[in-house]
């Protein structure tokens, strides 16, 4: 098939490598549990009862998931008014979304221009094929050319479906993450400034 289709065939190959390393990473790297651990902001918001914010307990929450960094810099600010616990809260959350749409983009972009080399490897077939049939062309071999450039067409939509299928459900499921971690921090600043029991 790749002998078939032609040196177009190669951009083609390299992309469907890189889009399955990018999606056996991110589903490796968005697992729930690796993300948004169960129990966690119940552990953290009784440690606060019992202990307070200590740095300690601060860098173990911080280094334990994403979700950790985003509650770690709520317990900083823990003393601090309510804007200011907020804020930094939000302002670790970006950092943490940005890291968790790491390589979507370029996931993305193999989704969209998959298509798009597959196609153009059959243009540059089908315009090989018809330069060397010249005018007394061959009905029977015009056609088994014209089936083999093909492949890079079907080569690249083979490439461009689950592309996409797995970049859009990342990127509903880091939304959905999103809305925990907001969740969970809402929680910690309520309890935090007594406006949710412990």
């Amino acid at each position: 098939m790749i002998q078939a289709g032609g040196w177009p065939m190669w951009p083609l190959l390299f992309t469907s490598v890189i889009a399955l390393a990018l999606i056996i990473e991110r589903l490796i790297s968005l697992r729930r549990s690796r993300v948004v651990p169960r129990g966690l902001i119940d552990r953290i918001i009784a440690d606060v009862g019992k202990n307070g914010a200590p740095p300690e307990m601060v860098a173990r929450v911080e280094a334990h998931s994403p979700l950790g960094r985003v509650l770690a810099a709520g317990l900083r600010n823990i003393r601090s008014p309510r804007d200011i616990m907020k804020e930094a809260i939000e302002e670790a959350g970006r950092v943490v979304v940005h890291d968790l749409e790491r390589f979507l983009t370029t996931l993305g972009t193999i989704a969209s221009i998959s298509p798009l080399l597959g196609l153009f490897g059959t243009v540059v077939g089908m315009i090989h094929i018809f330069a060397a049939q010249g005018s007394g062309a061959n009905i029977q071999e015009l056609s088994a050319g014209v089936s083999e450039v093909l492949y890079t067409t079907g080569f690249g939509l083979t490439i461009a479906i689950p592309s996409t299928i797995f970049w859009r459900h990342f990127r509903r499921q880091i939304d959905n993450f999103v809305i925990e971690m907001e969740q969970h921090a809402i929680a910690l600043v309520e309890v935090a400034h007594g406006e949710r029991r412990r």
